[in-house]
């Protein structure tokens, strides 16, 4: 037996037992006659005693340690006299009479600490280290708990647990497949799943009412901190509900996962319209931690003689509160902050409500006091409060109002780590208009439900028809998205035909789900939440990698294994590929 226990384990009360633990060198500390030796394992980190008067050759061995190298030592808990509050097993050390070398190591290419000197490529080059350290070991340790908490949850909520294929025919409505060929079938491919969508629709038909899989999808994407081309969701399925089953069961789902994994009372989700929520944050996933929602100022700031104002198709604002004491240096900035080219504006209008009552802005030659008074009042401004402006097209506009009310949250403090807060997206557009395609395309995906007091719209104008669909926010991220899905054949053809999607080729790519539903399909809805998403927020990270042990770089690349790499002649003609530029 190579340990009687691990290396957070032990405790005052183990004090005097004999023990052997293993695991890696931490640090040393030499003081001549003592030395002492930090011992690491998954479980936490233990100090080691060696005593020059007690085994001088025992000490001389531990000092040809390096760090990272892997040992089993045996000795006597003891009571520390210098006690370490910062870690679990800071009152006691090992007094160590036997130590074995179990293997060597080189010195890292970076410590193996919390905080590191290792920048993000080396890190990811050298994954297997980092994930020695604590920060990563209780980021793993935190997604682990939260797989655990979700199926708990399901399995009690009567869904069963069923795996579908990863190798899948490639219907690329979406992002980009990833296309995988076929040696057997010369010259045609699978894809990897973007999704299980069709196949836990076909498990609505097949009588499994109540589906889920903690499931493995893949999207050939552009990359960024919140997205790998490999990624992890719950995915969910049941039959015979309406919206409202779905959202209760799933807003019960996050409120028992805080609950379990971080020890929190999660709220009830609020409810927001997409509509609604476009146009009081610029964005179907608002932040609802804090206010400064928008104000539209059209009737009151147009028509004074202020072109900027008066040829917008929208003048909007934020009211920033306690902040009319801004200076000019600091509005200058945010003036510039909002003219990057990733937010997009062209200028920032201020109006300071100072605590006097009296008003001081950047348009004071075009806006009587009355006229701020007017905006004031629109935008619930008090004394001492400051107001920003905005004017331009309607969508650019509302998007970089957005913008700027997170980065003001960001200054004052009122995105708070500790705090979360849930909300709910419904009645979204079914469809949107693509101008360089001319068509419409599906906002959610073209198995999602017409609203069925909008059904007649469906042919004769589909822009207007609202979607059966539901998105859950989690501190102004998507971490869910769903809806009730279509269940009869004929309203799935109508659905295509809206998309512009041929009959042969919707009958090409989907006549095994068309087929199926001409067989008692049941009506049914689920959802997916992102695994890997949901676990940065609760882990309080704005990065998905930090939760992944293997993740990719922003190009997609496992630098560790030097993945993707070309593969040989061979192979590619076993395949029936040939690479442009070779016969």
């Amino acid at each position: 037996m190579f340990r009687s226990h691990t290396c957070g384990e032990l405790r005052l009360n183990d004090a005097g037992k004999k023990v052997k633990l293993a695991g890696w060198v931490q640090k040393m500390r030499d003081f001549g006659g003592m030395t002492f030796l930090d011992l690491r394992d998954r479980y936490g980190i233990t100090q080691l005693v060696f005593d020059m008067q007690a085994d001088k050759d025992l000490c001389e061995k531990a000092r040809q340690l390096g760090r990272e190298y892997v040992i089993q030592v045996q000795g006597t808990v003891a009571e520390r006299s210098n006690k370490n509050p910062k870690l679990p097993t800071g009152d006691i050390e090992i007094i160590v009479e036997k130590l074995q070398v179990l293997n060597a190591s080189k010195t890292p290419p970076f410590t193996i600490e919390d905080e590191t000197d290792g920048g993000e490529d080396l890190r990811m080059k050298y994954r297997y280290l980092d994930l020695r350290r604590g920060v990563l070991k209780r980021n793993m340790e935190l997604r682990h708990k939260l797989g655990l908490a979700t199926r708990k949850y399901l399995s009690e909520q009567g869904f069963i647990d069923i795996e579908t294929p990863y190798l899948i025919k490639s219907t690329p409505e979406g992002a980009r497949d990833f296309v995988v060929p076929s040696r057997m079938n010369r010259g045609q491919f699978y894809a990897l799943p973007q999704s299980p969508q069709t196949f836990k629709q076909l498990l609505m038909v097949s009588g499994y009412d109540r589906y889920y899989q903690i499931v493995k999808c893949f999207r050939d994407e552009d990359l960024r901190a919140d997205r790998q081309p490999e990624f992890t969701q719950i995915d969910c399925e049941m039959s015979f509900v309406d919206r409202e089953d779905v959202l209760a069961l799933f807003e019960g789902l996050l409120i028992h996962l805080f609950k379990e994994v971080k020890g929190i009372d999660l709220e009830r989700a609020e409810r927001m319209s997409y509509e609604d929520a476009m146009r009081l944050y610029g964005t179907d996933k608002p932040d609802i931690r804090f206010g400064m929602s928008f104000h539209e100022l059209d009737d009151l700031a147009k028509g004074h003689g202020f072109r900027v104002f008066d040829d917008a198709g929208l003048v909007a604002g934020i009211c920033v509160e306690g902040a009319a004491s801004y200076s000019r240096k600091q509005l200058d900035e945010l003036t510039e902050f909002v003219k990057k080219p990733q937010v997009g504006a062209r200028g920032l209008v201020y109006v300071k409500y100072n605590a006097d009552g009296s008003f001081k802005s950047s348009v004071d030659k075009f806006y009587s006091a009355e006229d701020l008074e007017a905006w004031a009042a629109r935008m619930q401004a008090r004394p001492g409060d400051l107001m920003l402006i905005m004017a331009g097209e309607k969508e650019a506009t509302r998007k970089a109002l957005g913008v700027l009310r997170l980065e003001l949250a960001e200054r004052l403090g009122l995105r708070k780590a500790d705090e979360f807060k849930l909300l709910w997206i419904v009645d979204f557009p079914l469809l949107e208009w693509v101008e360089e395609e001319e068509r419409f395309v599906a906002l959610h995906h073209p198995f999602t439900r017409p609203r069925a007091e909008d059904l007649e719209l469906l042919a004769s104008d589909p822009g207007r028809v609202k979607a059966e669909a539901y998105d859950l926010t989690l501190n102004g991220n998507e971490i869910a998205g769903g809806s009730i899905r279509i269940h009869e054949r004929a309203l799935q053809e109508q659905m295509f035909e809206a998309l512009g999607i041929r009959r042969e080729e919707a009958e090409a790519k989907f006549g095994f789900l068309m087929k199926a539903f001409e067989y008692g399909a049941p009506p049914h809805g689920g959802i997916a939440f992102g695994f890997d998403r949901l676990a940065a927020l609760m882990g309080g990270s704005e990065s998905i990698r930090d939760f992944i042990a293997f993740p990719k770089n922003n190009h997609g690349r496992d630098v560790m294994l030097d993945a993707p790499s070309p593969i040989d002649d061979t192979q590619l003609d076993e395949l029936g590929l040939c690479l442009k530029g070779k016969k």
